[in-house]
């Protein structure tokens, strides 16, 4: 299997998708017209980035081999490849959602299962 890559989600959001059966999108990623994903080595600066001091997140690691063509790397923050999912994310494809927690000064610690 091909290394997982991450999405950063609201455990609102992810009780919404599993009602749904399918993940659509966040509203940033329903603006945007894909799915924002992270790479492993991507995911503690989206945290700071754009979830800076948000509670009740998830981080959910998913097979990309599952993606098939709909997924895509492209050029984005300091010219890194992210990865974009350019249609609704399948349950299926989710290995693992895991809860991302806040510490005393508010940064987010990353689930053991991810820093090993």
């Amino acid at each position: 299997m091909t290394e997982p890559i991450y999405k950063i989600l609201a455990d609102a959001a992810y009780d919404a998708a599993k009602s749904e059966g399918r993940f659509l999108g966040t509203s940033d990623d329903l603006r945007d017209g894909f799915i924002h994903l992270s790479a492993r080595h991507q995911v503690e600066a989206t945290l700071a980035k754009h979830y800076a001091g948000q509670e009740d997140l998830l981080l959910l690691a998913v097979d990309p081999d599952k993606l098939g063509p709909a997924l895509k790397w492209e050029e984005s923050r300091g010219g890194d490849l992210f990865p974009h999912l350019y249609a609704p994310l399948p349950l299926d494809a989710i290995l693992a959602a895991e809860p991302v927690r806040l510490d005393d000064d508010n940064t987010h610690i990353l689930p053991d299962e991810f820093t090993e």
